[in-house]
């Protein structure tokens, strides 16, 4: 069965500017202390479910992997791009980078201690969210727990440029009360909701974080 053209677009269009990314975004945590904060949240209430795999999805050229495995996190990537998977490899080599996409993990069920989802989900087509949410909830453990961050809004934008080349993808702003929303539907419990500012000449959209965990099996 062909994949979505979704998948292909994306895919093709960070293939195209992945060694460009990295130099952009491999250091932006560094200027970015809430989201470092949020991080360490993350980090402690996936250490305390159990400490099992977290796998950082669309994961890039590995930074969010890396900085996950500093706060003491059993964390490896995923991501659509094999060239973003190359970089990711040669910047970390000791840490785990697959090829795969969020809409069909190649996990066993209740696999991860952990999901995390940074900026990911922009490129999944609102429909098919509710699917990728599911497809998060089978992977995750009992007690498992989710940090997705997004770009807030509620707009389709189509990319044409990026790094100097020319792409076409879509990507989407979200409401974040409406991705919650999802995120119940499929059985996660939300535990965190948060919209931050954009850092001032890094960033133009107000920035979501939602943090949500699975439910336990123990009484």
């Amino acid at each position: 069965m062909a994949e979505p053209s979704f998948l292909d677009d994306t895919r093709a269009a960070y293939d195209s500017v992945a060694a460009d990314y990295a130099k952009r975004f491999q250091a932006e945590l560094t200027g970015k202390p809430m989201d470092r904060a949020l991080f360490s949240a993350f980090a402690e209430l996936a250490l305390a479910a159990g400490g099992g795999p977290v796998a950082d999805i669309g994961c890039g050229p590995g930074h969010v992997t890396a900085y996950l495995n500093e706060l003491g996190v059993p964390a490896f990537g995923i991501d659509l791009s094999p060239e973003m998977v190359a970089v990711a490899r040669r910047s970390y080599p000791g840490l785990r980078f697959d090829q795969g996409s969020m809409t069909g993990l190649d996990l066993p069920d209740g696999h991860l201690g952990g999901i995390v989802a940074m900026y990911s989900i922009i490129h999944i087509p609102p429909d098919v969210l509710p699917d990728v949410f599911a497809e998060f909830h089978r992977a995750l453990a009992p007690g498992g727990h989710l940090m997705l961050a997004f770009q807030a809004g509620d707009e389709r934008r189509h990319v044409t440029e990026a790094f100097g080349r020319a792409v076409s993808v879509d990507a989407y702003r979200l409401p974040p009360d409406r991705v919650a929303g999802l995120l119940t539907e499929v059985g996660l419990i939300m535990t965190a909701q948060l919209v931050r500012e954009p850092y001032e000449g890094l960033e133009t959209d107000q920035r979501a974080y939602l943090l949500a965990r699975k439910p336990s099996t123990r009484p």
